[in-house]
């Protein structure tokens, strides 16, 4: 509880495994738990179970899932919120820039193994 002194009022969790097991003991009551990836548990053979679920229960807290193809319709709406606010400068990214088609296989790994940092992105040519 070092950094969430008083709980977590909202986590969305596209991770799983033990950062989802994590959170957990860390909710405020009534806090909510958005679910939409797990991507911890890609290219396991027997995906890691959560221990902590009781969590849900001692502090009221509601866990959810959602995909995203459910919500297609809002796209348009969406678009317009999130340009407006990149081109104001609220929404600021990283980018974990790999050059040449040769580093693609390293990139890729890195993606499940936890090295990169951001949006992983292969500069193949200037032109």
């Amino acid at each position: 509880m070092k950094y969430f002194q008083q709980g977590i009022d909202i986590y969305f969790d596209n991770v799983g495994g033990d950062m989802l097991d994590a959170a957990l003991p860390n909710m405020r009551i009534h806090g909510r738990i958005a679910l939409c990836g797990a991507v911890s548990q890609f290219g396991l053979s027997k995906p890691h179970g959560i221990h902590n679920l009781f969590n849900l229960i001692i502090k009221s807290a509601k866990m959810e899932g959602f995909a995203q193809h459910n919500y297609l319709h809002l796209y348009p709406r969406f678009l317009e919120y999130v340009i407006g606010y990149y081109k104001q400068g609220k929404i600021v990214y990283i980018e974990d820039m790999n050059e040449g088609l040769e580093s693609a296989l390293a990139a890729f790994v890195g993606l499940f193994s936890r090295k990169n940092v951001g949006k992983q992105v292969i500069h193949v040519a200037s032109e």
